[in-house]
């Protein structure tokens, strides 16, 4: 009962304090998870994202799912997806019950436009984190410079397509040098 309290709080902190969801929430579910309690080392971490972000459906709650089920199984997967869930839920509810006006609130306006900048640094900070631990040679390096050439030039494209693309050129690629390995001995 005690991992199942600490997988919802812990996942419910993440939820309530990160601005911007998604990819904003890297950088303190990796203090969370990796720092402070100790679930994932680093390189689970990373795998773990990876794996949460190819899946359909939002990062975070992939993530508290994931998380939640190697924890404590199925009774981990309902305490970090409501974790994860429950705060942007009362928020809302909390601002569609008492705000309605709320977006045109002139303090909400300039607070958002603060936070916007603040968010980008974040995503940019974990992109430069996983790039430096996951693009380990060449191949992967022409790989991450392709999809971002694709991503800048054809700005319309499905994100799955890019995914998928990448999976399989590196399929491709390592088949093709274990080939090249067996021939050669």
């Amino acid at each position: 009962m005690q991992v199942l309290w600490q997988i919802f709080t812990s996942f419910f902190k993440i939820g309530a304090f990160t601005i911007g969801g998604g990819y904003a929430m890297l950088p303190v579910m990796q203090r969370d998870l990796v720092d402070r309690l100790g679930w994932l080392d680093e390189q689970e971490f990373l795998e773990t994202i990876a794996v949460t972000q190819s899946a359909p459906g939002a990062i975070a709650v992939n993530t508290a799912i994931l998380i939640g089920k190697r924890m404590a199984g199925l009774p981990g997967v309902a305490a970090g997806a409501l974790g994860v869930v429950l705060p942007s839920f009362i928020i809302i509810l909390g601002i569609a019950i008492f705000f309605q006006n709320f977006l045109g609130w002139q303090p909400a306006i300039h607070f958002f436009a603060g936070v916007r900048p603040a968010v980008v640094a974040l995503i940019a900070h974990v992109a430069w984190k996983m790039g430096r631990k996951l693009i380990t040679g060449r191949f992967y390096l022409a790989l991450f410079f392709a999809a971002l050439a694709i991503i800048i030039l054809v700005p319309g494209l499905h994100p799955v397509w890019i995914i998928l693309s990448s999976g399989m050129a590196t399929v491709l690629w390592t088949a093709s040098h274990r080939q090249a390995a067996e021939e050669g001995e």
